[in-house]
This record gives structure tokens, C-alpha cells and sequence, in this order.
């Protein structure tokens, strides 16, 4: 009996935190679930291709617009990164904020 009440407990703190983040956002649970899938998607093909390293690329989404933060080596591998998130099904729009390093 204590055990379900806990659970209880527990299962309405998680729906009360959800629907603040959805206050705040305005994202729903589901949008939110959506974008995170999506940038798990992003980050498994950049992590496949040998030219990106994601020691240093930053992937965040919101509503299906992939933001690309961080820094790269050179210019073909920002293009390279681009190209390779605007691939992914799902995603609406690439900002590609990454930074090239000057040597």
C-alpha cells in the first residue's frame, strides 16, 4: 500500500515538472520527445561519418530546427556537418553556428 502511494507520488511530480517545462517552452511533452529523438538521429550520423569529430560540436533542437554550436578543424568539415544534419529526416532547418579554428 505504501509502495503504491509512493509510486503515486512520484508519477504526479513527473506530470506536475512536465507541464511546467511546457509553460515555460510552450513545447509540448510530445514535441519535446520529437526533438530529442531527432538530435539522438543527428548525432548518430555525424558520429558514422569519418570526417566529423563531435568532441566539439554542440547539436541541440528545438521544434525540428537542428542548431549546430562549437568548433570544427576547417571549412569543408562545417560544410561537411551541414550537409550530413540537413540529411536527416525531420529536421526543418540546419543553423550552422559552428566555428572554423584559425592555425
Amino acid at each position: 500500500m505504501i509502495r503504491a502511494f509512493k509510486m503515486l507520488a512520484v508519477t504526479l511530480a513527473v506530470l506536475f515538472f512536465m507541464t511546467g517545462c511546457q509553460a515555460l517552452t510552450g513545447a509540448t511533452l510530445g514535441e519535446n520527445i520529437d526533438d530529442g529523438t531527432l538530435t539522438s538521429y543527428v548525432k548518430t550520423k555525424l558520429a558514422s561519418d569519418r570526417l566529423v569529430t563531435l568532441t566539439r560540436v554542440g547539436v541541440e533542437t528545438n521544434n525540428g530546427i537542428v542548431y549546430l554550436t562549437g568548433e570544427v578543424e576547417t571549412a569543408e568539415q562545417k560544410s561537411r556537418i551541414g550537409s550530413l544534419v540537413s540529411e536527416v529526416k525531420g529536421v526543418k532547418k540546419v543553423v550552422n553556428n559552428l566555428q572554423v579554428l584559425k592555425r
